[in-house]
């Protein structure tokens, strides 16, 4: 990859970074809300448990993005963790934070509806 591509790539990563950690500071959705209503408490309890998943979700995704910025850093951008082959560059445009081939990803992604995730992730952690 070029230095421009990966110039391109870390504004982007930035810009994403900065986005999300907005987002994440953000907590007042999950503030518990007590009502005498109790159709109001399961709203609040619905909303809330809404709130914390968007906020799991943009968590992880910072990781990633903070992730692959280090991956910039470290000159393994662009390189899947897991068989360390190089990530197609359409894949990189589209996702920028990936650190999986797609066929990496996909196996993940079969080991995550399968419940063996644990195994994958630790063979990832292994590779890295």
């Amino acid at each position: 990859m070029t230095k421009t591509e990966l110039s391109k790539f870390k504004k982007i990563l930035e810009t994403k970074q900065e986005e999300l950690e907005r987002i994440v500071r953000k907590r007042d959705a999950i503030t518990i809300e007590k009502s005498a209503d109790a159709l109001d408490e399961v709203q609040h309890a619905s909303e809330r448990e809404l709130a914390i998943r968007n906020l799991d979700r943009e968590s992880h995704l910072l990781r990633a993005v903070r992730s692959a910025l280090r991956r910039i850093d470290e000159g393994s951008f662009g390189i899947c963790l897991h068989c360390e082959e190089e990530i197609s560059p359409k894949r990189v445009a589209a996702v920028p934070w990936t650190s999986l081939c797609i066929q990496c990803q996909e196996q993940a992604d079969r080991h995550r509806e399968e419940g063996t995730e644990d195994t994958f992730e630790e063979m990832l952690v292994s590779a890295a």
